[in-house]
C-alpha cells in the first residue's frame, strides 16, 4: 500500500511517516500487522472524542439513512446544522450567535478575513509572526512564516505582523486595521500562551480604534484547554472565532461564528458574499453535534486540566526543558530539534504516537484525545521516558 500511496496521493513532505492503517478505536490506531499504537495526538487535535465514538457514529449512521448532500450551503433548512449552531449560540458568551460552517479551518479562517473587511470597510490585516491559520492563499498570507510562504507570493496584499505577547506592537493596530488575528494559544510556534493579560490588552485596542479581533479556536477549541474554547481562560470576548478541528469529532469541519449583525453582512451587497458547496454537510454537521453534546454533557472538559497535571508530573526526564501548553494541548520541549525527532521516530517504533509542530522543531506535540484514560497516560509516559533513556545514554556516550 505504500508504494502506491508515495506514487498515486499527492504527499506534503518528502518523508512521510507511512503506517499502514487496519483501523483504529478509542486511543489506538492498528496497522495492517495488527499492531497497536496509543495516539497521542488525535490526527492533530482533530479526535476530540478517540477513535470511533459511538455516540459520534451512531450520529452519523442516522443521518445516512435520512439523507446526505441536498442543496448548496444556506438555502434549505437541514436540522443536525441547524441544531448544530443553535446548541453552539447557547454556550458561546453575547453577541457571538450566527455561525458559518464550511469544510475546514483554513476556510473558515477566508470567510473570518473577508468578513472583516466587509464589516469595517477597512484593508489591512494583522497577524502574529510564527502564526498558523491554514494553507490556503488567504490563510497563508496571514501566516507568520516566510520560508513557508515565499514560493507562492504574491499573497493577498496589505498584511502586517506583529510578536505574540508584545505590547508594544499593539500600536501597529489602528483606524486602518480591519482586523487582527491571534490564536488563543499559538500552536506551530510551540504552544505559547498568553502572557500579561495580552489577549485583553488586544481587544482593548481594537475597541479603541474599531478594528475587529479576530480568535482562532481551531486547535484550542471543543473543550482541550479546560474550558469549551482558549478564548475563555482569558477572559476576553471576540468578534469573530474561526473553529476547526476537534469540532468534527474526526470529520472535516470548520466554521467561524460573529454577531448576527456582522455574519447579515455576507448575505447581501453582494448576494453570495461567501458560499461553500458542502459546507454544513448533514452528516458532518450531526458528527459536530454528537461531539459538542458529548464534551459538554460529560465531564471531559474539566478533566483535560486534571491529565494535563498527570503528564506534568510523570514527563520529568533531562532531555524535557519545560513543557509548554494547557489542558491536552501539550508540547514537551527538547534542547534541539535532532532529539525531538529522535523520540518521535523511536517511540513510534514502541508502537506510541507522538508528532512535531510547524515552526518549532524542538517540540514533542502530545495532543491524545479527551476521551484518554489515566492509565494509557501512564502507558504512553512510560514509552516516552524509555525511549528518552536511550536517547539520553547515547548521547552522554557520544559525548
Amino acid at each position: 500500500m505504500n508504494k502506491d500511496f508515495q506514487k498515486y496521493q499527492a504527499q506534503t513532505s518528502p518523508y512521510p511517516l507511512g503506517m499502514e492503517v487496519s483501523h483504529a478505536i478509542g486511543s489506538y490506531i492498528y496497522d495492517t500487522n495488527n499492531k497497536k499504537y496509543l495516539d497521542f495526538v488525535a490526527g492533530v487535535s482533530a479526535c476530540t472524542l478517540g477513535h470511533q465514538n459511538k455516540r459520534v457514529n451512531d450520529a452519523i449512521k442516522n443521518q445516512l439513512d435520512k439523507y446526505s448532500h441536498v442543496m448548496v450551503y444556506g438555502e434549505y433548512s437541514q436540522n443536525p446544522a441547524v441544531e448544530f449552531c443553535k446548541l453552539l449560540a447557547s454556550l458561546l458568551p453575547k453577541p457571538l450567535e450566527k455561525t458559518y460552517l464550511v469544510n475546514s479551518g483554513t476556510e473558515a479562517t477566508e470567510g473570518a478575513l473577508k468578513l472583516a473587511r466587509r464589516v469595517t470597510g477597512r484593508s489591512q490585516l494583522i497577524s502574529c509572526n510564527n502564526a498558523y491559520h491554514g494553507n490556503t492563499m488567504g490563510s497563508m498570507s496571514v501566516m507568520g512564516f516566510e520560508e513557508r510562504k515565499r514560493a507562492f507570493r504574491p499573497l493577498i496584499p496589505d498584511v502586517d505582523f506583529i510578536t505574540f505577547n508584545n505590547e508594544e506592537d499593539l500600536k501597529k493596530i489602528t483606524t486602518k486595521t480591519a482586523g487582527i488575528i491571534l490564536e488563543s494559544i499559538q500552536g506551530g510556534a510551540g504552544f505559547i500562551q498568553p502572557e500579561n493579560g495580552f489577549l485583553k490588552k488586544v481587544r482593548e485596542r481594537c475597541t479603541e480604534v474599531g478594528a475587529l479581533m479576530i480568535i482562532d479556536e481551531i486547535q484550542p477549541g471543543f473543550g482541550r484547554t479546560g474550558k469549551l474554547f482558549g478564548f475563555e481562560n482569558y477572559d476576553i470576548v471576540p468578534d469573530i472565532i474561526i473553529l476547526g478541528k476537534g469540532m468534527g469529532g474526526g470529520m472535516p469541519v470548520g466554521a467561524f461564528t460573529a454577531s448576527s449583525e456582522m455574519m447579515d453582512l455576507l448575505s447581501d451587497n453582494p448576494k453570495l458574499g461567501h458560499i461553500t458547496t458542502f459546507g454544513g454537510h448533514p452528516v458532518i454537521a450531526a458528527a459536530s453535534l454528537a461531539t459538542l453534546q458529548e464534551i459538554t454533557e460529560t465531564d471531559l472538559i474539566p478533566q483535560t486540566l486534571e491529565k494535563e497535571k498527570l503528564f506534568r508530573s510523570l514527563l520529568v526526564h533531562p532531555l524535557i526543558k519545560e513543557i509548554r501548553g494547557r489542558g491536552l494541548m501539550l508540547a514537551a520541549m527538547t534542547e534541539d530539534a535532532e532529539i525531538t525527532n529522535q523520540i518521535i521516530l523511536k517511540c513510534q517504533d514502541k508502537g506510541l504516537i507522538l508528532f512535531w509542530l510547524l515552526f518549532e522543531g524542538k517540540a514533542i506535540r502530545i495532543t491524545p484525545p479527551l476521551t484518554i484514560s489515566e492509565e494509557e497516560i501512564k502507558e504512553g509516559c512510560a514509552i516516552m521516558l524509555e525511549v528518552m533513556d536511550e536517547v539520553y545514554s547515547a548521547l552522554k556516550t557520544r559525548i
